[in-house]
């Protein structure tokens, strides 16, 4: 689901209006449940590294707020550095293997690796 197509000019007002409908304290999950069928619109066994991602930063939240000092910042910068390193791997992974790719040919070198699809 694009934000330029038919499909998100129904979502988002059905979304928004819901949002304002639903009782106070189940508003967080119906947003959470409401951006995770958006995710899937484009390419649904993503939603697991959504979830991934999700548990793990929700967790470091949980525990940033149990904890003091140096470790709050220390599971902050983890669940940060976590985060970006899903996004790499899922969005430039291919890039610079495509690019490794073509080194180890050039040099008639064996690359096993396939890109992501």
């Amino acid at each position: 689901m694009l934000f330029n197509s038919f499909s998100f000019l129904i979502f988002f007002p059905t979304v928004t209006i819901l949002y304002f409908l639903i009782p106070h304290r189940y508003r967080w999950f119906f947003l959470l449940a409401a951006s995770c069928v958006f995710y899937m619109a484009f390419i649904p066994i993503y939603i697991l590294v959504l979830a991934l991602t999700i548990a793990i930063d929700y967790t470091a939240g949980l525990l940033i707020e149990k904890t003091e000092g140096r470790k709050r910042k220390l599971l902050l910068v983890i669940s940060i550095l976590s985060t970006c390193a899903v996004l790499v791997i899922f969005k430039y992974f291919n890039f610079f293997n495509s690019s490794l790719a073509r080194v180890a040919q050039f040099f008639h070198w064996n690359y096993p690796l396939k890109p992501f699809r």
